[in-house]
């Protein structure tokens, strides 16, 4: 039987990416105190231009990864606008992170690196 899934975009720096690696890319760390929520983004565009914009102003390199969550799970949240029209981003509180990480269908991937010199 096929899982029906929605793919979630993230952008992260190189701490919250090494957790990811320690879990084998297949669930995201628990939020930091003062981190309620959890915005994966919609798409590839919008994810890249937070990893370039912030993450990169962090640490000096920010990464953009994918991740396919069962659709059930996903249904539950409303995509949030948060900008232009295509700044759109999903809403999962922190206390439900592992439901969410208990949801995804394969492993996390890395799709961009970007670096302050590329």
């Amino acid at each position: 039987m096929t899982t029906e899934t929605v793919t979630l975009y993230r952008p992260t720096g190189p701490e919250e990416l090494e957790l990811v690696r320690q879990s084998g890319f297949k669930r995201w760390p628990p939020r930091l105190p003062g981190q309620p929520i959890f915005y994966p983004v919609t798409n590839e565009a919008y994810a890249k231009q937070i990893a370039t914009q912030w993450n990169i102003k962090d640490s000096g390199v920010g990464y953009v990864t994918r991740f396919e969550v069962r659709k059930p799970f996903m249904d539950r949240y409303q995509i949030q606008q948060v900008g232009g029209s295509d700044h759109t981003e999903w809403w999962i509180p922190a206390e439900e992170l592992e439901e969410l990480n208990d949801n995804i269908v394969g492993l996390i991937d890395v799709i961009g690196e970007y670096r302050k010199d590329s």
